[in-house]
């Protein structure tokens, strides 16, 4: 069935192909932020532990979004560890690294889905798409947010 919603194919297939990277991004980011929330240790336990189950949380509403906006293109959305790999920046841990590493690790990486977001935004913007744009943005938003308080545990 033909997809008529003002947006070209071409166009639809290119936002599709970069929301599957923020959709990695976002995912891998979710794992490892679990994955720190099962292992993190030390002074700052119950704070960290209570912090990074809120942020995983919020991605795992949130990568829903992203896949059905993918959908809505008109694509399928990327759902297993092999393809999200292949298209995330985020960097995976294979240690369990001290509590301040693990903040640093997470500042990083929400970082990198911040900028992968804001591609996102600026291709929604050119295609004329301001749902995919609005969606860009409230990731964007998210990730500028937590990477700035996950910073503020690292200073002083």
């Amino acid at each position: 069935m033909t997809i008529d919603i003002g947006i070209r194919e071409e166009d639809r297939a290119e936002l599709a192909a970069e929301l599957s990277k923020l959709l990695a991004d976002s995912y891998t980011l979710y794992l490892k932020t679990h994955n720190f929330h099962w292992n993190v240790t030390g002074p700052m336990f119950q704070t960290l532990h209570l912090m990074f189950e809120t942020h995983y949380t919020e991605l795992a509403l949130a990568v829903d979004l992203i896949a059905e906006r993918i959908r809505a293109l008109g694509h399928p959305a990327p759902g297993s560890y092999k393809a999200f790999a292949k298209l995330t920046s985020i960097e995976e841990s294979e240690r369990v690294p001290p509590a301040q590493e693990m903040i640093r690790q997470l500042v990083t990486g929400h970082e990198t889905v911040a900028r992968t977001a804001r591609s996102v935004e600026k291709l929604a913007d050119r295609v004329g798409d301001p749902v995919t744009a609005d969606l860009a943005t409230q990731r964007l938003q998210v990730h500028e947010k937590t990477a700035w308080m996950l910073r503020s545990l690292l200073e002083g």
